[in-house]
């Protein structure tokens, strides 16, 4: 009985870590609308978070392609593409690396943290954090 209760709160335990942590599949919702238009796998890599596109909800924007990033993003589908590059762990965020927002194809300087469990906040911005635009993605279930 002991060995089972222990094994019971050890997954509980297991579960609300898992729960608290920015990686895994997020939704992005349309700022208007409040519909899910993507959806972003956050993953780590070398100790570093990245963030690409997994899956675009509009059928007819499926094979859109990134013509107004620079580079070698330039004309490259949307779907798939890194968005969110080289976040270090800093406290209880994730700083110095980069956001790509697909429909102007500009970067900008990103943090994102956790803000509650089912939510990330990301916090875009150019040159000072003050100056710029905040974003929230919810975790998809």
């Amino acid at each position: 009985m002991k060995k089972t209760i222990f094994t019971l709160v050890l997954t509980a335990i297991s579960f609300s870590i898992n729960a608290q942590t920015i990686f895994g599949k997020w939704e992005n919702r349309d700022e208007e609308t409040n519909k899910v238009d993507s959806v972003i796998e956050v993953y780590e890599k070398d100790g570093k978070a990245y963030a690409k596109i997994v899956e675009i909800t509009n059928k007819k924007r499926q094979k859109a392609v990134c013509d107004k990033c620079s580079g070698k993003r330039k004309n490259n589908p949307i779907l798939g593409m890194n968005i969110l590059t080289g976040l270090s762990k800093d406290g209880n965020e994730w700083s110095g690396g980069k956001i790509l927002d697909p429909k102007n194809g500009k970067e900008y300087k990103c943090y994102i943290k956790l803000d509650g469990k089912d939510k990330l906040k990301i916090r875009g911005y150019i040159g000072f954090a003050a100056f710029g635009r905040t974003a929230y993605w919810h975790r998809k279930n």
